[in-house]
């Protein structure tokens, strides 16, 4: 027999949705570390915004923080060609929007709210595209640092003569910015002998050529890199304002017996100079373990700078970083953190410098890849881009927790 307490508790829960759906989602951050964590990313699964909140649209939501200012967010659409007859947002993947953790924040809470009118559309900070007339580069930046790789276009060999400029590589250049807004566009416009001067915004000064580039990825058997070649295939899944989310596809190579495909998928947050990287790495034969490599180019400085280059290894945090201080082109500091138990050490080649990491076949390997430039006037020191690299590998290594509360 049922208690009058377990009756009411049963009739509630047997109402329909609409009438026990709550006004508001609260969202309580927790953060395991003292040490700050600017521009931290906090995603929240759409299904616990749609399960608390009846009717919820991303484009008539509010996010606000504590002190109730409303915040710049995004909500992710993973699958773009389902169906949502009900309109519940069957589609959609997370809710993201950031906050500067403060040295000491321990926690951090913000409420999810309906909103009659549409909200605004928040200015991004974050950018993504496929470039075909630049010979199929792809491209990408945040308020920090821009990127991009290379396409089939580049490296298809100049049949007609006519002094087509072919490039074979998979690895990742670096642009470098000395403003917040973005500028792939405008560099892209401006036309490939203008983005490699600084006309007051910053300037593509990196070199990639066969290296790894600032990321890049190969097979190691011991003893050689076997790096893969350029990007066959593009997918943008999610385009700011606060994240930027695609995906690269590589065809197999082959190197220390064993023959691969690779699939990168990047996640490019405002402010933060690195990037998260998943690449997973399937066996068409050979496998299924294996040990991959994730490169920076030894030198990667114009003719004529006269660069003075130091690197460091922390096996600790899994991470390498180089800094070379160039004659005119101001100091530009790279890293890769490997901050998983798949980190396997260090090693090199006669182009760039190695992170190594055992891989199992179809299964994602997580990095962090990224840039700092001292003519940015906030990172000038490569005693700052240590510090500053170790502090992403703390935050690797301790991410936030999310719990989240219906309210009424």
């Amino acid at each position: 027999m049922k208690t009058p307490a377990l009756l009411l508790l049963w009739g509630l829960a047997a109402l329909p949705a609409a009438a026990t759906a709550a006004e508001s989602l609260k969202i309580t951050v927790a953060n395991p570390l003292d040490a700050a964590r600017p521009a931290e990313t906090i995603a929240v699964p759409w299904k616990d915004i749609a399960h608390a909140i009846h009717g919820a649209q991303l484009q008539h939501l509010v996010v606000r923080d504590s002190a109730g200012h409303s915040l710049a967010y995004q909500v992710t659409n993973i699958a773009p060609e389902a169906k949502d007859p009900k309109g519940i947002g069957i589609a959609y993947g997370e809710l993201l929007f950031q906050h500067d953790f403060t040295a000491g924040e321990k926690m951090a809470t913000f409420t999810v709210e309906k909103l009659a009118a549409v909200a605004p559309v928040f200015p991004s900070k974050v950018f993504a595209r496929y470039v075909p007339e630049r010979l199929d580069d792809f491209a990408w930046e945040n308020d920090k640092i821009g990127h991009r790789t290379y396409g089939p276009a580049l490296a298809a060999p100049d049949v007609e003569k006519r002094g087509k400029e072919v490039l074979v590589t998979s690895g990742l250049d670096v642009w470098c910015k000395r403003v917040g807004y973005l500028v792939v566009d405008r560099w892209y416009n401006k036309g490939h002998d203008h983005y490699h001067h600084d006309e007051g915004e910053g300037m593509d000064m990196y070199g990639v050529g066969t290296s790894c580039g600032c990321g890049g990825t190969g097979l190691w058997d011991g003893h050689k890199l076997y790096a893969g070649g350029n990007y066959k295939t593009w997918r943008i899944i999610a385009n700011g304002p606060v994240r930027a989310i695609f995906e690269l596809t590589y065809d197999s190579w082959t190197g220390d017996g064993v023959e691969v495909t690779e699939t990168k998928r990047f996640m490019v947050d405002a402010g933060h100079q690195l990037d998260q990287i998943e690449s997973t790495f399937t066996a068409v034969k050979g496998g299924p373990e294996f040990i991959v490599a994730v490169g920076l180019n030894k030198d990667s400085s114009d003719k004529g700078q006269q660069p003075k280059i130091s690197f460091e290894t922390k096996p600790a945090d899994g991470a390498l970083t180089i800094w070379s201080v160039q004659k005119t082109n101001g100091e530009i500091g790279t890293a890769v953190i490997v901050p998983g138990a798949e980190f396997q050490g260090f090693a090199e080649d006669t182009e760039n410098r190695l992170v190594l990491a055992k891989v199992t076949s179809g299964q994602p390997l997580r990095y962090y890849v990224g840039a700092a430039w001292s003519k940015a006037g906030e990172i000038t020191t490569p005693a700052q881009w240590a510090a500053y690299v170790a502090a992403a590998a703390a935050r690797a290594r301790a991410p936030v927790t999310i719990a989240t509360e219906a309210v009424q």
